[in-house]
Formats: C-alpha cells, structure tokens, sequence
C-alpha cells in the first residue's frame, strides 16, 4: 500500500515523463516539417525528365487592354507527359498590391517575379483579349532539357524569382532568351545576333504604338537619349516578336557536330482576328489636339498684340508654367530611375523644369524690356535645340515648341528701347 506522497511523486514522475515525451513529438514533428520543405523545395531538381519531354517558346501577341500588354509577351513552356508534367514559366508576375506600387513603378523598382502555370489556364484570356498563341517546340537535347529544367526550378525558388524590371534591357522576353541561350552555349547560332536592325529601341517601341498615340506620346516624353541607340538582332529580342521571329531561323549544333534547326515544329495554337480598331477619334488624337491649340494661341496673340498692343502675362504664365510642370516631372523621373532609359532626355529642352518659377520673375508688372528680350531669348534658343534633338514621333515635338516660340517673339521686346520702361501687359 503506497502513501499519498508516493503516489504524488510517482504522478509527478509520470507527468514529467509524458512532457518530455511531448517534447521529443513536437522536436521530431518539427524536424519532419522542416525537411519536408526542403525535400519539396529540391524534390523537382532530382526529377529526370523523361525522353519524351519537350521545351517549347510561347509567344503571345499584342493586346489593347492597357500598356504592358501592347508589346506582347514569351514563356517557356516545359511538357512531359511521362511524369504528368505541363509547366509555363512567365516572367512577368508583378503585384498591384505592392506597398507604394505606384511610386516603385515610376522609379523602375517594382519588383517582377517568375510565375508557373499552365497553358490552358490562361488560354482564354487571350482569346477573349483577341491574342495570338503561338507555340516554337525546341531541338533540344536531351541534357540541355534536363539543365533548362533545373535552372527554372532553380530560379522558381522563392528566393531566386524576384528581378529588378528593365523595360530593355532585363524583361519577361530577354529572361527566356537568355534562359534558352545558357544551356544551349556556343552550340546556339542565331544569324542576326549581331546584324544592325537599323532601328533603335525607340523606333521598335514605336512600331507597337500607332494606334494607341497617346501612350506612344507619354513614353517618348519619358524616355531619353538612351532610347536612341541602334539595336543588333541580340539587342531587339527586348521584344517578343523579335525572340519569335529570330529563334525561327537559328540552328544548334549537336553532339555529331551536325547543325539543325532551333525550331523543331511552329503551330498557332489561338490566331487572333485581324481587326481594325481606331484607338482614339480623329479630333482627340495628340496632333490634332496640340495643332489646335498652337492655332488658338496664335490667334490670341494675334488679336491681343498685334491688334490691341497687349502682352497677356497671365497667358505667358499659363503655358510656360503648365510646360515647367512637365518638365520638373520628367525631371524627376529621370533622377529617381535607375536603368538609365529616362536620362539625359532633350524633351527637357522646351519643357524647361526653371520655367517654374522663372516664368513669373520675367513676367513680372515691374520687368523690364531687356529682362524679357534676355529671359525668352534664350528660352528660344532651347526651343530650337530642343526640336533638332527631339526623336518624338508624330508631330508633337515641333508643334509645342512653335506654340511656345510664339509667345517669345512677342515678349522678346527690342532692346534699344528704354530697358527702365515696362512692358505694356494686360
């Protein structure tokens, strides 16, 4: 018979084996987790694919849904259906939700990230967006599919999918050409690697823009001289189109030495509708809106100056004050990107940033006539240089500037007048 002391030190005995015990559990389920992730993690770089697998380029065409759609788009498409598999890598994921998404977009910081999908999850958003699919099959052999295979699992991983978006230079089409070229090395030929296209990146954007001239506006503000170099066949496959249509005639040498063609097999798997749809009407297109406006604000001055003898300072503040706004944007835009597209950029020659607050030192009541002459005199001379350099399409890039000359030539007052003598301003 035991006593109630035994009885509770042999209960305590008891409990402090059963937490021990607990403990070891929740040690080795934690242990179980934790290797689980990691064979999860790695378990796709031991997989082997199978001899019946196959790599693929899908390119999907144009869309006119919003801007980052109008140039199109490439994935790499993985099947082997010996282990199930049927896998898209796409490396233009981003998040709307991002903290401060629109300030990381406009600095170039906005991280993308490589995705993994299916096809036909996403095959009815092209064709209800009217998008051709088209689809590349690949003469890769068999070990340069296994090492494509490893390097995109590899680069799945969640610390591996982030990159740092370059709109030329580093994007979801220059990712899987680069991905392709890597484990294909020197055996990979692409004749027009190193032939001039004869376009710089400016004009090859440009080609997409026509009907949408208002974005094609917007982004020839923003892009500076950079945009401006001329571009080899390597360096224009920043567009999915040139990686398609380039990949079509390139050849890869086997292990016999013998060259074939890259592209083993094309079909389209959805041909989008050849459709004309006019973007904006006539009268909103940007030409015509600024051609307007030059006419109104000759008219204006016309009538104001030449019949009236007045100079309107509130009008002059106006429009060199809309145009220094502008400019201190683009301004920024350029110190605050950090790939280099937006620098350097002569659009800033006749949207001069110092035009606010300058504007109003020189259209001051008190300002006198050599103040003026000196001040739009030289904001003339810029406008001049800033059309020469300017490679805006369209007619935007002289039609502003002239809007602007207009009002310099009036203010610009002869100087042998009596500099102590104020305008005549209204």
């Amino acid at each position: 018979m035991t006593t109630n002391r035994e009885q509770v030190a042999r209960g305590s005995g008891l409990g402090a084996r059963g937490r021990e015990q607990g403990s070891k559990k929740w040690f080795i389920c934690l242990l179980l987790v934790f290797y689980s992730s990691v064979i999860s993690h790695h378990s796709s770089f031991s997989q082997t694919l199978s001899p019946a697998a196959r790599v693929s380029l899908i390119t999907y065409g144009s869309g006119d849904d919003d801007i980052s759609s109008a140039f199109g788009h490439t994935e790499i498409r993985l099947v082997d259906p010996m282990l199930g598999m049927d896998r898209d890598y796409s490396y233009g994921g981003f998040d709307y939700r991002a903290d401060y998404f629109i300030l990381k977009f406009l600095r170039g910081t906005l991280p993308y990230f490589l995705t993994v999908h299916n096809l036909y999850q996403v095959i009815y958003y092209y064709q209800q967006t009217n998008r051709s699919v088209r689809e590349q099959q690949l003469n890769l052999s068999p070990i340069q599919r296994q090492r494509l295979f490893v390097a995109l699992e590899k680069n799945y991983l969640p610390q591996n999918r982030e990159y740092r978006y370059k709109f030329y230079y580093d994007n979801c089409s220059t990712r899987p050409r680069d991905m392709i070229a890597d484990v294909c090395g020197d055996s990979l030929t692409i004749p027009s690697r190193s032939l001039m296209t004869g376009k710089s990146y400016r004009d090859l954007m440009n080609d997409y823009l026509n009907e949408k001239p208002w974005y094609q506006l917007g982004m020839n503000l923003a892009i500076g001289w950079p945009a401006n170099e001329q571009t080899d066949g390597w360096l224009a496959m920043y567009l999915p189109d040139q990686v398609h249509d380039q990949f079509a005639h390139a050849t890869v040498r086997q292990a016999n030495g013998q060259s074939i063609p890259l592209v083993q097999s094309e079909q389209t798997i959805f041909a989008a509708q050849k459709t004309f749809r006019q973007q904006v009407p006539l009268y909103l297109d940007p030409d015509v809106v600024f051609t307007v406006l030059g006419l109104l604000v000759a008219l204006f001055t016309i009538r104001r100056y030449v019949v009236a003898g007045k100079v309107d300072r509130w009008f002059d503040r106006l429009l060199f004050g809309v145009s220094g706004f502008l400019g201190w944007f683009l301004f920024v835009l350029w110190m605050i990107r950090d790939d280099g597209v937006t620098g350097w950029n002569p659009t800033l020659l006749y949207l001069m940033p110092l035009h606010l607050p300058l504007i109003y030192w020189a259209t001051r009541s008190t300002a006198t006539a050599q103040r003026r002459t000196r001040y739009f005199g030289a904001t003339a001379v810029l406008l001049l240089l800033g059309m020469a350099l300017s490679k805006i399409p369209g007619g935007f890039d002289v039609i502003f500037p002239l809007t602007l000359l207009i009002r310099c030539v009036v203010n610009m007052q002869p100087v042998w007048r009596n500099e102590q003598t104020p305008m005549r301003v209204a």
